[in-house]
């Protein structure tokens, strides 16, 4: 169980699955940088919560920019959407008759990625729900702009204990200070903070293992 004052940002997760270094610099080193990527997916964001807060249709509930949190992962944030299906396997809601059962839907730029980034962001919104409403939260969708569709996601067990395993690891990494290295590769081309992580440094020669060499060539 963590306390309030050690949540971490639910969305830095998604960083995290990323790049742990680019996790660890905007997250622990505080820095910063915008491109085109960044800009698109804010301007979505603030589309997504424009809207009022609250919006009913038929059997279904809307409410957009529902703060969430969780204190087994030690994580706080925000959900774009979290829709409310009229089902009598779901929670009561104050206000309103019947049971409803949460599926969160988050926005993202462009289309699916290679990797699970934006479903394990998903995924931990859904286990923040779950604690906090006591429900079980099976599958929700990632809205992605480019092709306008949606993309079912099923919140496996492998699914949950990576985001388990993903938490645990970043406050460990906060509490530190520390910011990992991590090998370049072709998806440094998409981050903002190419510029200030300066990935090809990486691959030179520390100044120890240089002297070091250099001995060792002498003797």
């Amino acid at each position: 169980m963590y306390g309030e004052e050690d949540y971490l940002m639910l969305s830095g997760i998604q960083h995290f699955a990323f790049c742990r270094k680019q996790w660890a610099m905007i997250h622990i080193e505080q820095q910063w940088a915008e491109n085109y990527r960044t800009t698109a997916g804010e301007l979505m964001h603030k589309k997504a919560h424009d809207a009022a807060s609250f919006e009913k249709r038929g059997d279904l509930l809307i409410i957009r920019g529902m703060r969430i949190s969780s204190r087994n992962l030690g994580l706080s944030g925000q959900c774009d959407v979290v829709e409310f299906h009229h089902d009598e396997n779901g929670v009561s809601l104050f206000g309103y008759d019947g049971k409803w059962k949460p599926i969160p839907v988050e926005y993202k730029r462009g289309t699916p990625k290679e990797n699970n980034a934006d479903e394990l962001q998903l995924c931990a919104q859904a286990m923040c729900l779950e604690e906090m409403l006591q429900v079980y939260v099976q599958d929700g969708y990632l809205y992605y702009g480019e092709n306008r569709r949606r993309s079912h996601v099923d919140f496996t067990d492998s699914l949950r204990e990576e985001v388990r395993n993903a938490a645990k690891e970043m406050h460990e990494l906060f509490q530190r200070g520390y910011t990992p290295n991590v090998k370049p590769t072709k998806k440094c081309k998409a981050c903002s903070l190419e510029n200030l992580c300066l990935p090809k440094l990486q691959k030179t020669v520390k100044v120890r293992d240089y002297i070091e060499k250099g001995i060792k060539a002498d003797d």
